[in-house]
This record gives C-alpha cells, structure tokens and sequence, in this order.
C-alpha cells in the first residue's frame, strides 16, 4: 500500500535522474519546474459516450493532494465556477512506486464550448483548457490527428512537435496504442511512464486523445513476479467504457461530431463467443449513419501489412471480424504495432471458405481503408523490411516516422494526409480523399 509518509520508490531508490529520457528530447518540451512536480502528467480523455463529459487525470508525488479540479465556462469564472474531486489511485511494479493518480469526471458540459480548468495546490496553480466537441450531426466537420507508438525518444518529439504545428488543426487524437515502452527497459523501468506522461502534456492536456491499448502495455514480467497485465496502463489511462455497455476498458465506443469511434483490443480474446465479439455484434446495430455517417475503428496489430515486421500477426483477428466491417461499410481502420507508415487500398478478403481457393484481397467499394500508422517514433527503430514487390492491395507505404490528420468535411467526403518527420516543415507525404461507403454508395 502506498503510505503517506513515504515517497515514491522512484525518488527513493533510483540512481537515475527519472527525467534522463527527457533530456534526450529535442528542444520544444518545457521544462519540468520544482513547483510543477507537485501536479504533474495532466491528460484529458472522453468521459462518456455523445461528448458532454471529460475524465481529466494528473498525479501528485508524494501526497493526495490536491484531489479537486476547478472548471468553467471561457468568460464566466467568477458566475459559474465548478468543482469535481478525483478519484485515486496507486500501484506497486517490482521496486516502483506509483504517485498518486487522480481521476476526475466533468460532466454537464455544453458542446462545442471552451473551458479552462486548473488544479491547484497550496503552492502552485496549473490551469489549462479544452473545448468540448460540437453536437452530433451528419455534416459536422471535425479534425482528428492520428498516432501511434509513440515512445518518447527524439523521434518521438519531432512527431508530437509536427502534429501540433500541422495547419490542418487537430481537436482530437486518435492513439493506436503502445504508449511510453517501458517495458522495453530494465526491470520494465516504470518511471518511464511518468516521463511519458509529463512529455505527451502539452498537447493532452489541452485535447482528448482517444486510448487503445498495444502490445507494450500489457507488462506481464513472470521474471519480476509481476503477473497482472497492463497494470501500469489501467492505473493511468482511463476511457469511458462503461457508456458504451462495454464490460472491458480494452474495448469501447465513442460518438464525436459525426463519426462513430470504436476501440478494439488486439490482446483480448476476440473468438465468437468471447465478451470482446459479442460487445461488437451487439454494438454495430446501435450506429445510426444519418447521426454519425463517418465509422473509425482503432486497434493495434494490423490487420493488412506488408512489412516482414509483425507479418500476418493480426491474421486470425482479420478473420473472425472482417465480414462486419464490410458488413457495415466502415470507411477507415487504424493500427499501430509496425514502425513504419503503410494504406491499403478498399479491400476485403471474406470468400475464402477452405475448399473454394478465394483467398486473396480483392478490391471491394463497402470495405473499409486499413493504416498502418505505428510510426510515433518508438524506441526499437524504424520497420524498413517491406516485402517485393509491392502487392497491388497496397496504395502507399514508407519507412518513415510521421503522423496523419483525419478532416472531415460532410457526411460525404473527408480529406486524409500522412506527413513524415524528415520533412522540417509540415509537408504531406500520402494523401487521399475519402468518399463515405454509407452515403456515397446507397446505404
């Protein structure tokens, strides 16, 4: 249990400075004051399922306090000045210690509104803003960027820096897991996600990023007697599963402007009569194309790839799902997973029955877009082992780190552009305009 009276283990035991990786980021990050440290890693995330709710987090060291988000309207503080007080709390990682890790839930907001809110210590008053999506309609323009793999290296920095210097403005990120790669250092090194969280602050702080969960948060080491999987990421990172009746917070859905978002989890079991499969039939039926036209999927092993690295490793998720996703004529899939950038063009491959021989990709207008968009920067490198020749199912692909911008337009077309880092200013790489499979073609 985490007492009171003592600190952290990361301050305690830890020879290393815990903002070592921060040193090695670009310049751009702020710094971390004295002061700062007593609330710090603010991040914000959708708390409910249409848009009138945020779930806003940060940790404080060494105490519980402060436990209270103040909130309110742009204009009215001193009429309309809200409280909520968070909910906390702690975990242990081999020699780690967590922080205390709040949890406050706003609810009530107005759409497409800004707020400032601020939580505030004796000491120190860190106050920041959002504004809260606009209400559902099927012509609703909204912007997303789109990341994934992110880690915290210099690469990393160059690809947060880029999203939030883009023209094109994202509102909203929409993340393809695998967060702070902690695990990929010794002892599953957990201040490596405070660092993480105190470098991704300046943009989540102020807009949602949407979670799901990769590979690298799931932190099982039999080896440290560390046996509950993605114990760090939970802790840390809440969603808003419950509004969407899910009973696992690795798998969700949310509505924003006129998109429906749906999470899916790689590392879940995801057979016919798992939880994670029957929470997706029982889902698709409750999306109504005349509110939200523009669907989204984002998990994290891709489904098409065609890099030697993670080769076929979303297979059997592909195809136990597939058919639904034509089914329903989703427009675009995210994942993450392969360092590097890669789009498909509209394919299916859902015929294929053992004796029938139909097992290729073949193109199909009601099957939706998959990007691979695992290029945030990572800590192993870059994936450039893309197999040759190209298959033609494949529209573009690179070895590069990046990030993409999603804008919609109307319930018909939405513009999509990939830009990657070695380009110093924000110069497009990949682009397409996306035509809705639902309005654009009958229902």
């Amino acid at each position: 249990m985490h007492l009171d009276t003592e600190p952290p283990s990361w301050r305690r035991k830890s020879n290393q400075n815990p903002l070592d990786s921060e040193k090695k980021l670009e310049s751009g990050q702020s710094p971390i004051t004295k002061r700062q440290r007593l609330v710090f890693q603010v991040h914000i995330t959708r708390g409910d399922h249409e848009g009138r709710s945020m779930i806003i987090s940060w940790v404080t060291p060494v105490e519980k306090y402060p436990n209270v988000v103040t909130y309110w309207e742009a204009g009215t503080k001193h009429l309309h000045k809200l409280q909520t007080h968070s909910e906390i709390t702690t975990y242990r990682y081999y020699n780690y210690a967590s922080g205390y890790i709040h949890h406050a839930t706003i609810k009530d907001l107005t759409f497409d509104t800004k707020y400032f809110y601020e939580v505030a210590s004796n000491e120190v008053t860190r106050q920041f803003s959002f504004t809260t999506p606009p209400k559902l309609g099927p012509d609703v323009p909204y912007t997303f960027g789109v990341i994934g793999d992110l880690g915290q290296t210099a690469d990393s920095n160059r690809t947060l820096e880029h999203y939030m210097s883009n023209p094109i403005k994202g509102q909203a990120v929409l993340f393809a897991g695998d967060l702070s790669y902690a695990d990929d250092h010794p002892n599953h090194d957990n201040t490596k996600w405070d660092t993480f969280g105190r470098f991704i602050e300046k943009s989540v702080a102020y807009q949602p990023w949407i979670w799901s969960a990769g590979n690298h948060e799931i932190d099982l080491a039999s080896n440290l007697e560390e046996t509950d999987p993605f114990k760090p990421y939970l802790h840390r990172y809440y969603v808003p599963y419950k509004a969407s009746q899910s009973t696992s917070p690795f798998w969700y859905s949310i509505k924003r402007a006129s998109t429906y978002i749906i999470v899916l989890s790689s590392y879940s079991a995801y057979g016919k009569y798992t939880p994670q499969y029957k929470w997706l039939e029982q889902e698709l039926p409750k999306i109504n194309r005349y509110e939200t036209p523009w669907v989204i999927v984002i998990l994290h092993v891709p489904w098409y790839n065609t890099n030697h690295y993670h080769y076929m490793e979303g297979e059997s998720m592909r195809v136990q799902f597939e058919s639904l996703f034509v089914q329903y004529k989703f427009d675009i899939v995210f994942a993450g997973h392969v360092h590097s950038y890669e789009r498909s063009e509209r394919i299916s491959n859902i015929k294929y029955n053992i004796t029938n021989g139909l097992s290729l990709p073949v193109r199909d207008i009601n099957a939706p877009v998959y990007i691979t968009i695992g290029d945030g920067g990572n800590m192993e490198g870059i994936a450039n082992n893309f197999i040759y020749p190209q298959p033609n199912y494949s529209a573009y692909r690179e070895a590069s780190f990046g990030h993409a911008i999603r804008d919609i337009k109307n319930r018909t077309h939405a513009y999509y552009c990939w830009q990657r880092n070695q380009d110093n200013e924000p110069v497009v790489a990949d682009s397409a305009w996306f035509f809705n499979r639902f309005f654009s073609y009958g229902g």
